[in-house]
């Protein structure tokens, strides 16, 4: 009996070792999602405004798989995340998570075979970032996702383009709008902004 509870220990301790050492890396996370998104831009099937719509959705809908906007948006709100419900989060979210996508996904989409490198990783607790080196046209741009450990694994929060950090960017962005007209006045200025894009 001891003999088979010591084989039973053995083989949980070995079985948890393996979880361990599959864990799959912030890189490894991030790769697959930016991989597709290069995929989408350079596709010749899905170029031209007559194919916008299914564009979009194709980058969103692998974006979605990666980037945790609303961590993002929380970030971005700072104490004012606090002091709002929830469906004052979920449309905040909302229309964040479209700003994003009308004006990064906007200037992504002149995108002209670039290539795309992973280049660095550091990770501390449950943060990581993730270092990409974009080239073309003889520049290179490097790109940090700024990554959490999150339930459903590593998931971008935040994106620094040369020493701009989007979230900050956003927060300072927001900081006067919220002074003046408070969490309902930057509701009105994101929905504006948004259906300008329309």
């Amino acid at each position: 009996m001891r003999c088979f509870l010591k084989i039973c220990v053995l083989l949980f301790m070995v079985g948890f070792g393996c979880v361990a050492w599959a864990e799959i890396t912030p890189t490894e996370t991030l790769r697959p999602v930016l991989l597709e998104l290069v995929s989408v831009l350079g596709s010749e099937n899905l170029k031209g405004d007559e194919r916008l719509v299914e564009r979009r959705a194709r980058i969103m809908s692998g974006i979605k798989k990666g980037f945790a906007f609303r961590e993002m948006s929380k970030r971005i709100l700072g104490k004012t995340w606090r002091n709002i419900d929830e469906n004052q989060k979920k449309e905040f979210v909302a229309l964040m998570t479209k700003l994003l996508e009308n004006v990064y996904i906007g200037k992504l989409e002149g995108y002209d075979n670039q290539t795309l490198k992973f280049v660095a990783e550091s990770t501390k607790g449950d943060r990581a970032q993730v270092t990409t080196l974009v080239s073309g046209k003889n520049i290179e741009v490097p790109v940090h996702y700024v990554m959490k450990k999150m339930k459903s694994g590593w998931m971008v929060y935040d994106i620094n383009i040369e020493g701009v950090s989007l979230v900050g960017n956003y927060q300072q962005q927001f900081k006067s709008i919220l002074r003046k007209e408070k969490f309902a006045g930057l509701i009105k200025v994101l929905k504006e902004k948004n259906e300008s894009f329309q």
